[in-house]
């Protein structure tokens, strides 16, 4: 027993002096890139999860090739052939075979939408090691792919957890492109990555001792992993449609509630009218942070949403 006791307090009191010494290495546990889920499923086949998708691949950058899966609107699998769609949704998470957003591709492309499901670099059967700068470039690839393939139809991106960071960032960069996406769409989101990091059962166990803190806010500027979406949504002009759930145990509900607020408060800066809403989900309901999906009123509302901005 006392070797035991001493084993694992010797792993405790290890932990902050490895990431110390090791700063990379709370970049892999951010990303958590090495675990790859689900395993039984090949990739280049999605016609294995998913009816009527395709895989492919783009390159952001030399040496770097990145999956991605195109699900078509459920209209479309008999062949039809009509003029374009009028939404294309980028799936922006970090896995594109992951069950919850199996499911949900399922659900949009049934309610009509094309649904591109991206796997950034190093995850899935992508090649290349994460960073903020690289999945952003990611989604920017992704983003310029669809616009030269939708016959000038709508394009929203859709970042979910993880995303939801990269999502803002991209909307960032091509607003400072001179084109700005026509909608985004956050599920479970996040303020900054550092928060979630702050919040984690994991490090308050740690967050006692003096400077640990500041350690951990140093590595994640020094590895240049901030993912600030309070930042970019005082600055994004696209309209916003926030889901949340208020039994989220990842990301809490209030960094979502803030996330709304800052961006009411940047259209009201700006005075602008641009739509800005958020949809909150009562704990009882149990979908905590990855089962929005299972909400039976999604696309109504979500097509609700994107109608008015057709107006």
């Amino acid at each position: 027993m006392k070797r035991a006791a001493c084993f694992l307090l010797s792993v405790y009191a290890a932990a902050p002096v490895i990431l110390y010494l090791l700063p990379w290495i709370l970049g892999h546990v951010i990303f958590c890139h090495f675990l790859k889920f689900p395993y039984s499923v090949d990739l280049s086949r999605p016609a294995d999860v998913l009816n009527h998708t395709c895989n492919f691949y783009l390159s952001p950058e030399e040496g770097v090739s990145v999956g991605v899966w195109h699900t078509l609107p459920a209209s479309q699998w008999e062949g039809s052939v009509g003029r374009g769609p009028e939404w294309y949704r980028e799936a922006l998470g970090d896995g594109r075979a992951i069950h919850h957003r199996v499911e949900l591709v399922k659900i949009l492309s049934a309610a009509g939408y094309h649904v591109l499901s991206l796997d950034y670099r190093g995850f899935g059967d992508s090649t290349g090691e994460p960073s903020e700068e690289g999945l952003t470039r990611d989604a920017l690839c992704l983003h310029d792919w669809v616009l030269q393939h939708s016959r000038g139809a709508s394009v929203a991106l859709w970042g979910h957890s993880l995303g939801s960071g990269v999502a803002t960032n991209t909307a960032v960069k091509l607003q400072d492109q001179g084109s700005a996406v026509d909608a985004v769409i956050l599920e479970a989101a996040f303020t900054t990555i550092g928060e979630v990091v702050a919040i984690h059962p994991v490090t308050k166990m740690y967050m006692f001792l003096p400077g640990f803190e500041s350690l951990i806010w140093s590595i994640l500027h020094m590895n240049n992993i901030v993912f600030a979406s309070d930042k970019n949504l005082q600055r994004v002009s696209s309209p916003l449609l926030i889901l949340h759930s208020e039994d989220d145990h990842i990301v809490p509900y209030q960094m979502g509630l803030k996330l709304y607020e800052i961006s009411l408060q940047a259209q009201k800066q700006y005075k602008t009218d641009v739509q800005v809403e958020m949809i909150s989900y009562s704990a009882d309901l149990g979908y905590s942070h990855n089962n929005i999906y299972l909400d039976p009123n999604l696309t109504n509302r979500l097509g609700n949403f994107l109608q008015t901005l057709r107006k």
